[in-house]
């Protein structure tokens, strides 16, 4: 035995010495000076200075806030002091206002999702409901598909029907092997796609709780521009089995469009009052018709907006319910919430999986009750069978390997989100009654009100995601030049045009690919380049150059890089790059421009602000510079077919 092992226990009444006393509170912290707001907003300050900021607001933290929506942004620090003013009453899960969630248990909208080929995997216990979308118009495949969804953690269906989708005459082949009292369905297709889901199942009274008829009249209007008929809502949802929604309040034809959070929320709301209107009208009870409708949002890569919109949606249709004379029991919202189509892009659709990833964990974190992620290559065409199983399986991880449904609400109580949460609640209510003094959704719709609205959000984050504040990965950074796309067949366009637009963020620079990589396949051959005219030793001009080789090639633009202006004979190009430090511009930028307007230089750059103001350059490329208009004029200069 060590000597060191060979020790007498102390007497149980032996004096501890003080200094081994152990207090009865540790204070977090304990023996740091106390941190306080305006120490921080100091060492801001500094750090703002030294980067050239000279002219700083008061208080100094609104240089750093961030739009998130339209009227709302977020500060870069938050304290007890900004949840001073917040609603207190934010409630339990599973009560009034069901802030903190629709549920007080988080569950599957119905138990096991089994098929008859076999399998019994289902959502596990305390999980969402994993929605998979099936939109293939071949029966077989999509049988075959389904099949694989439910045998592999998918625990309800979502069927888009008719024309260029699911045939509405086939929903029974395609659904043949699904058994429906354990794995609920819902569609999407209008009153075709219903009356073919209600013919289905007319009689049955086993069908699993969470099924949908999917009709959403304001949603068709909305896309198409042309007015639709509520009066039929009600005697439909009559027909409907015990447990399942007649109506959907699809938000993503808003989403889809470019609306901020603010306007999906407010415009949800406002067609789900006009929804309960049309079914009270037709005979059903306020109650009846709160249980006839469920929401459908956009959940994005943006994890906070998404988790505190899928929030304030609830405290809002609580409110709605409320001032309708609607029961508690009734008026929590069902949420589906969809991963967005407008942060999906075709450049490099593989970093599409980490943003589903990270939007699949705000929709769980949100308190999302149905959950559908659209496979990595939607924006393609019609996803294979490995992109629906990663999409399955992204939620499959989330919930038995990352246990995110195990805990109600994580983010409850958060000094930010809490914030973002009111915020968003307040700017989509003041939304929402406009909408209201205006007639109502379908008027509002009508007279351009929501075009208008959505249009100037769109714009806001179009000139955000032009000067790549709002950057996107593998699109507008770090592109990938080489990349091989992989080749999907051509999904049906299932909404109806002449409405609202559909965009993407990632649309702006991708049309100016496509441009570059027709020219390169072209007769000429060749791709569109910049040539990059350095200065001095590697070390100097090695950051200007990789960012301005960065910015050109997310124009499909490609780059040669040479010293100075000795390599612009050899480059098959007449647009340069000028990329070196501040002090060589001063020294040699003006010359070096001389050099090569003499070699056949139409266009000069220079990576650096405009500040530098150096003779003899076009234009500037620097960090917030509208890189969309530097690419269309290189484009242009080149010769580039529109």
């Amino acid at each position: 035995m060590r000597s060191s092992d060979q020790q007498t226990a102390a007497p149980a009444d032996a004096e501890v010495p003080a200094e081994h006393e152990v207090p009865d509170h540790l204070p977090l912290a304990a023996g740091f000076p106390a941190a306080t707001r305006e120490a921080w907003r100091e060492l801001v300050a500094g750090v703002l200075r030294k980067a050239g900021r000279e002219d700083l607001p008061d208080p100094v933290e609104d240089a750093l806030r961030v739009p998130v929506a339209t009227g709302v942004d977020v500060a870069p620090l938050y304290t007890a002091e900004d949840a001073g003013n917040l609603p207190t009453a934010v409630g339990v899960p599973g009560l009034p206002p069901f802030v903190r969630g629709g549920r007080p248990a988080v569950g599957p909208a119905g138990s096991a999702a089994v098929s008859a080929a076999g399998g019994t995997e289902g959502g596990a216990s305390g999980s969402w409901d994993v929605r998979q979308r099936h939109a293939h118009p071949d029966v077989a495949r999509t049988r075959e598909a389904v099949a694989a969804d439910l045998e592999n953690g998918v625990t309800s269906l979502w069927l888009e029907v008719g024309e260029g989708a699911v045939p509405a005459d086939a929903l029974g082949e395609v659904l043949t092997d699904v058994y429906l009292d354990l794995a609920p369905v819902g569609v999407s297709g209008g009153l075709p796609a219903a009356e073919a889901l209600l013919a289905l199942v007319d009689g049955r009274t086993d069908l699993a709780p969470g099924g949908s008829l999917g009709l959403d009249p304001l949603g068709v209007q909305a896309a198409s521009g042309q007015e639709q008929d509520l009066t039929g809502l009600a005697g439909i949802a009559r027909r409907a089995p015990a447990g399942w929604r007649t109506v959907v309040v699809d938000a993503t034809v808003f989403a889809d469009a470019g609306a901020s959070a603010v306007e999906e929320l407010g415009c949800s709301l406002a067609a789900g009052v006009a929804y309960l209107r049309a079914l009270t009208d037709g005979g059903l009870s306020t109650d009846e018709a709160f249980a006839q409708l469920e929401f459908r949002y956009a959940a994005t890569a943006d994890q906070f907006t998404t988790i505190a919109a899928l929030r304030a949606a609830r405290r809002l249709w609580d409110r709605v319910g409320e001032v309708s004379g609607a029961s508690p029991d009734v008026r929590a919202q069902r949420q589906h919430a969809v991963t967005s189509s407008v942060m999906t892009t075709r450049r490099d659709p593989w970093v599409n999986m980490l943003r589903t990833t990270v939007a699949c964990f705000a929709a769980g974190v949100g308190g999302a009750d149905v959950v559908t992620v659209q496979p990595f290559d939607a924006a393609l065409g019609l996803p294979d069978a490995f992109s629906r199983r990663i999409a399955r399986n992204t939620q499959n991880l989330l919930v038995e390997e990352a246990h995110l449904a195990r805990v109600l609400d994580p983010a409850g109580g958060s000094w930010y989100v809490e914030s973002l949460t009111d915020a968003l609640a307040t700017a989509a209510w003041d939304w929402f009654t406009e909408i209201e003094r205006a007639g109502g959704l379908a008027a509002a719709l009508g007279s351009g009100l929501v075009r208008d609205r959505i249009a100037a959000a769109w714009d806001a984050r179009a000139d955000r995601l032009a000067h790549r504040t709002d950057a996107i990965t593998g699109v507008s950074e770090f592109p990938n030049p080489t990349e091989k796309l992989p080749e999907r067949q051509p999904g049906a366009d299932l909404r109806r045009t002449g409405g609202l637009p559909r965009v993407r963020a990632a649309q702006g620079f991708e049309e100016l690919r496509d441009r570059a990589d027709a020219a390169a396949q072209s007769g000429a051959g060749r791709r569109p380049e910049v040539y990059l005219a350095t200065i001095g030793p590697i070390a100097r001009h090695t950051a200007r150059a990789t960012f301005a080789g960065n910015l050109f090639q997310a124009g499909g633009i490609a780059t040669a890089p040479g010293d100075g202006a000795g390599g612009f004979a050899d480059a098959r190009t007449t647009v340069a790059c000028i990329c070196g430090t501040d002090r060589d511009y001063a020294e040699t930028a003006a010359s070096l421009a001389a050099e090569l307007r003499a070699a056949g230089a139409t266009q000069v750059w220079l990576a650096g602000k405009p500040s530098l103001a150096v003779e003899g350059v076009d234009g500037y490329v620097y960090a917030g510079c509208d890189a969309l208009d530097v690419l269309h004029q290189v484009h242009q200069q080149l010769g580039v077919p529109a």
